[in-house]
């Protein structure tokens, strides 16, 4: 049977591994104050994803690259944050009262209204509806509430995009009111009613001394279902599409991004704010921590399993 080298005290290799502990402690006694705290402070610090620079524990920025790396908490009611968020969403308040929340200046704590734009600290309460704001757009009706915002609005509004995306959503609305027939009863009725009309100008126009009236169709011509949802189909995938072209890039105020796609927003068409933070479906960007990261507007319907994040 072959000795067993680990138990033998006299074999080479165990005297070998002795002079290799001897060394490794002695390069441990060696090492200066400012080694230890090094390697004390890589093991209980926090390495930035960013750019891989280990910081102090308790650090909220790296202080390297100076990006976020830790959490922070809401002054209002406690919830943890990302520091570089403005706005909280579990109570729904604005944090960040050193800059201003309408145009992004920085604010002074003796300022009672924004030295750039002219905003009150505390705040707008909406004409329409009433609701107090802490953004240049109404969370609630989109109205815009400063004149940089209906400025804005204006030079939005003159984009061709703009305005084919405004006329679908019109035609959208103008389709959804129209009620489609359901059966051949309904088709019948409808036949005679559009009979009715033409007889019934046609004989007005006989009584203005009209011989042979040009009877216009009408405007709204029922549609039957099938007709009814390819339109409504359509419409809505034109409107997706200048949508996806709208998309709010990351900007570095978040109140940029909050007040251009506000701006976008067209009116006769169901919305939600998807924001880039936690793709998370919000009734606009009012209501998003950290609109800065970008996002978009998409069209609510039966398809989206989401729910909106602020009407919980």
């Amino acid at each position: 049977m072959d000795e067993d080298i680990t138990l033998n005290p006299e074999n080479p290799s165990n005297g070998m591994l002795e002079r290799q502990r001897e060394e490794i402690s002695l390069t441990r006694e060696v090492e200066t104050p400012a080694q230890q705290q090094m390697r004390m402070r890589a093991a209980a610090g926090v390495k930035c994803p960013h750019c891989g620079t280990i910081n102090d524990p308790e650090a909220i920025y790296c202080e390297s690259c100076g990006n976020p790396i830790g959490k922070t908490s809401c002054p209002n009611c406690g919830a943890e944050l990302d520091p570089d968020a403005d706005f909280c969403e579990s109570c729904r308040r604005y944090i960040k009262h050193d800059i201003c929340s309408f145009c992004g200046a920085r604010l002074s704590s003796a300022d009672a209204f924004c030295p750039e734009c002219g905003s009150p600290r505390g705040g707008i309460v909406c004409p329409v509806c009433h609701t107090l704001n802490d953004f240049s757009f109404c969370k609630q009706c989109g109205y815009a509430l400063t004149e940089d915002a209906r400025r804005l609005m204006e030079k939005v509004h003159e984009m061709p995009e703009f305005k084919e995306l405004q006329k679908l959503a019109s035609s959208l609305q103008q389709l959804e009111q129209s009620i489609p027939y359901s059966s051949e009863r309904d088709l019948l009725k409808d036949q005679r009613n559009i009979k009715l009309r033409e007889r019934v100008l046609t004989l007005l126009a006989e009584d203005r001394g009209i011989a042979h009236p040009r009877i216009p169709e009408a405007e709204n011509k029922r549609l039957s279902k099938e007709e009814y949802n390819a339109k409504k189909k359509e419409r809505l995938e034109q409107i997706a599409a200048i949508l996806d072209k709208m998309v709010q890039a990351p900007q570095p105020k978040p109140a940029q991004v909050r007040n251009y796609a506000m701006a976008c927003r067209p009116q006769g068409v169901r919305l939600a704010w998807e924001c880039n933070f936690k793709h998370a479906l919000h009734s606009s960007p009012c209501g998003c921590a950290k609109p800065q990261l970008g996002g978009k507007w998409i069209i609510l319907g039966k398809d989206i399993k989401k729910e909106i994040k602020d009407d919980k």
